[in-house]
């Protein structure tokens, strides 16, 4: 080997980060957020300015995914590292399996504090995943008043991994801050009323209430956790919309996810590698030079971060069990980067929500009645709220062509044999994670008349 060959080499080394120190990292959490509504993901109608501040100083990824649309499946993987059929949290509203490890701990023996703030775990069940700090309400709304005085407190000389949690743009939506109802895009799966275009801009309003905390706890974070810092911005799943939330379609599980590392990922770059929400917690460890629990589902992506890898994974698989009696539709997904076939396991349910099946007003109730008058006279309509409610089997959509997910081609001939693939690929690894497919709830079949569910029954079971 030539001396100008161990000169480069030398020189490529020293070029290197160095990783010894392990990171700060700050993780900003918002609730119900579907990928494609803010402006680093092309929204032209909604102000994120302090999410597009982010994504000009860090790294924006394309393909990051959840592993479940709801609130507590999703947030339970997030703190094990499994999917909600190991971690025992299928369907909502439930706690992850007692036996089950979470990933907190490990940061903690690599000398991290971790720290969790709001909506981070999900309800009362932040404590059953081993966080050294848990602060600010758990379930509802938080501000950034109580993180400032714990970072101005806490002991500077160790690494922070701290979590913040916000309740926004979960509903109940607020008033409307300078959103002109008329004037806002709907997505082609509304159905366009006055009172969808209310709500509509409420949401957007949320979303802006949650950049603007953003923007708070990135100035405390730059101005009170010293050092090299990782700082992330993303969601736990999509919006409280029809096709959205509670759905494995991309505005379900499809989330932002941007990234800021100074001195370690380039300025206004971006990620198409597909991660999802399992592999947060491993690839904090990995970050923090521990080595990742085996026997789990997430997989660290710190090479991507580093810089020395450009992918991570091939496949994405997604899984819905239920919500309640609101929602008794499990559903199950495999996506590639370009194909999505979701397997419905009983179509012979209705599929409903909270929008649908809850006389709460917040819940969407107001403007879902707006759609079912609509539908009395527009087919367009009409065909909206039967594809919400009644669905096939299985469905395949080309993404590349239809990023909407609007043409089904589960049907057609021609793609019999990726049908086939993808159909293993569900099968396969419904086994491995030894999915019972249960049934969580008492089902609405086809042809049965829609009754509504009283929001408070689960509160009253619970206090019984």
């Amino acid at each position: 080997m030539s001396n100008q060959t161990l000169t480069l080499i030398a020189a490529a080394l020293l070029s290197l980060p160095l990783f010894a120190a392990p990171p700060n990292i700050v993780v900003f959490i918002s609730d119900d957020h579907s990928m494609l509504d803010s402006e680093p993901y092309g929204s032209t109608d909604i102000r994120t300015p302090h999410m597009a501040k982010l994504a000009a100083e860090g790294m924006k990824f394309t393909h990051a995914f959840i592993a479940s649309p709801a609130c507590g499946p999703s947030r339970t993987t997030l703190c094990t590292g499994l999917w909600p059929a190991r971690n025992g949290a299928e369907p909502n509203h439930k706690a992850k399996n007692p036996d089950v490890r979470s990933l907190p701990p490990v940061l903690h023996t690599l000398g991290y504090e971790v720290a969790a703030f709001g909506k981070v775990a999900h309800g009362n069940y932040g404590k059953d995943h081993g966080f050294d700090v848990l602060g600010g309400q758990q379930q509802g709304e938080i501000d950034t008043v109580e993180v400032g005085k714990f970072l101005a407190n806490r002991d500077a000389s160790k690494p922070l991994c701290l979590f913040f949690g916000t309740h926004h743009p979960h509903v109940p939506w607020g008033e409307k801050a300078g959103y002109d109802a008329a004037a806002i895009k709907l997505p082609p799966t509304h159905v366009d009323t006055p009172a969808t275009r209310e709500q509509r801009a409420r949401y957007c309003s949320d979303i802006t209430r949650s950049d603007t905390l953003l923007g708070e706890l990135r100035a405390l974070a730059k101005d009170k956790v010293p050092g090299d810092t990782l700082f992330i911005y993303t969601a736990d799943h999509g919006a409280q919309w029809p096709f959205a939330k509670w759905n494995l379609y991309d505005a379900g599980i499809r989330i932002p996810f941007i990234a800021a590392w100074p001195g370690h990922l380039q300025p206004a770059s971006t990620s198409d590698a597909m991660i999802c929400w399992p592999d947060l917690l491993p690839t904090f460890i990995d970050l923090g030079g521990g080595m990742v629990p085996e026997g789990i589902d997430g997989k660290s992506f710190a090479n991507v971060l580093r810089g020395t890898s450009t992918t991570h994974r091939e496949k994405i698989f997604t899984t819905h069990s239920g919500d309640g009696d609101f929602n008794v539709y499990p559903i199950r997904s495999v996506r590639t980067r370009d194909w999505k076939y979701i397997r419905n396991l009983h179509p012979e349910f209705q599929h409903h929500t909270h929008i649908s099946r809850s006389s709460n007003v917040t819940s969407g109730f107001n403007y879902w009645q707006s759609w079912l008058t609509a539908a009395e006279s527009s087919p367009a309509a009409a065909a909206t709220l039967k594809r919400y409610s009644v669905r096939p089997a299985e469905e395949l959509y080309d993404l590349k062509n239809d990023p909407l997910e609007l043409h089904n081609l589960a049907d057609d001939p021609s793609q019999t044999q990726r049908l086939r693939e993808m159909r293993t690929d569900v099968d396969t690894w419904m086994q491995q994670q030894g999915d019972k497919q249960t049934i969580f709830g008492k089902p609405l079949l086809i042809g049965e008349p829609v009754t509504m569910v009283d929001p408070g029954a689960g509160k009253k079971k619970k206090a019984k």
